[in-house]
């Protein structure tokens, strides 16, 4: 006798789940960033939009800031590190007289203090803050101690010690007062955080400060000019046009045009001798971004004798 095997009623078959083909897309995408939005969340929205495979932003603007957020995709990620090690360019509004826990409307008002300065006593404050200075880094931030941010240290009560920092203040002009409002700009190194310059900035004045609002205007050579909101690029029925150029990222090195020989041995890792070609070789030595028939090849290093050194590569798309 066969035992008949009855299945189980009610049981539904789980549907495969359909994973989203993603496009590969290369270009970098200048983003105005809105207050409210971290700069992943502003990323994870514009690779949404343009449905790209790989992406990623070039220094994080805290969510209260606003302004210049470049965005890389595909083959551009190769060259953010640039980005991260760019100067940076700020407008800024410090609201003297309160502290905050976070140096910035997000976050508690720790400390109220009366505002009694004229323009006389910033100009002379701002003078100790330009040129090289050290900064001690906020606790709300995303450095790490043991593999845990600053920030979950500050949310638990825990204030750590940290040690002061070098950066570099370009530039710290300043731009009007209209009490307890101070508007500056700032153009600064990697590293500086203007929420710390704005607190300092008050405790010099002996009122204290925090920032009121921030706007980044400029990454590297990288302006406002072209910049975009995400609800334009939402918008826009081809949004792969708002997109600029890879090289976008790389104005700032000179070009070298390469022949289509050069050009082979260069995409296969060879150093290349410029000195006896039909090259059009760069006075000075140090980076350049290579070319051949006006497609971007990559960057190399320009060193003495005109060799040229590759050093990342374009992955040619057919």
């Amino acid at each position: 006798m066969t035992e008949e095997v009855v299945k189980p009623a009610g049981k539904i078959k789980k549907q495969a789940h359909i994973k989203r083909v993603r496009d590969l897309v290369d270009g970098v995408l200048l983003l105005d960033k809105p207050v409210g939005l971290s700069s992943n969340d502003a990323l994870i929205k514009a690779k949404r939009v343009l449905n790209a495979k790989k992406a990623g932003h070039t220094g994080t603007l805290d969510p209260f800031a606003t302004g210049l957020l470049p965005l890389c995709f595909g083959e551009a990620t190769k060259f953010s590190q640039d980005l991260l090690e760019a100067d940076k360019t700020y407008d800024t509004t410090v609201h003297l007289g309160i502290n905050t826990n976070t140096g910035d409307t997000e976050g508690e008002v720790v400390l109220t203090r009366d505002v009694d300065v004229t323009q006389e006593q910033i100009e002379a404050a701002l003078v100790q803050f330009r040129g090289p200075i050290l900064q001690v880094p906020p606790m709300y931030s995303a450095l790490k101690r043991d593999g845990k941010a600053y920030y979950e240290y500050a949310r638990e009560g825990i204030v750590l010690e940290r040690e002061a920092r070098p950066v570099t203040i370009h530039k710290l002009e300043f731009v009007s007062y209209e009490a307890p409002f101070l508007k500056l700009s700032v153009t600064c190194s990697k590293g500086t955080y203007i929420r710390v310059l704005g607190e300092d900035i008050g405790n010099a004045l002996g009122c204290g400060a925090h920032l009121n609002a921030l706007r980044r205007t400029q990454v590297g050579a990288l302006t406002v000019e072209g910049m975009v909101t995400l609800e334009t690029l939402q918008a826009n029925a081809a949004p792969l046009a708002m997109l600029a150029p890879v090289d976008a990222l790389l104005s700032s090195f000179p070009a070298i045009e390469l022949t289509e020989e050069l050009a082979k041995r260069f995409l296969q890792g060879q150093r290349l001798a410029l000195g006896k070609e039909d090259v059009v070789v760069p006075a000075e030595q140090g980076r350049a971004r290579i070319y051949h028939d006006g497609r971007l090849l990559g960057t190399g290093i320009l060193q003495e004798y005109a060799i040229l050194a590759p050093e990342r590569l374009i992955t040619a798309r057919h």
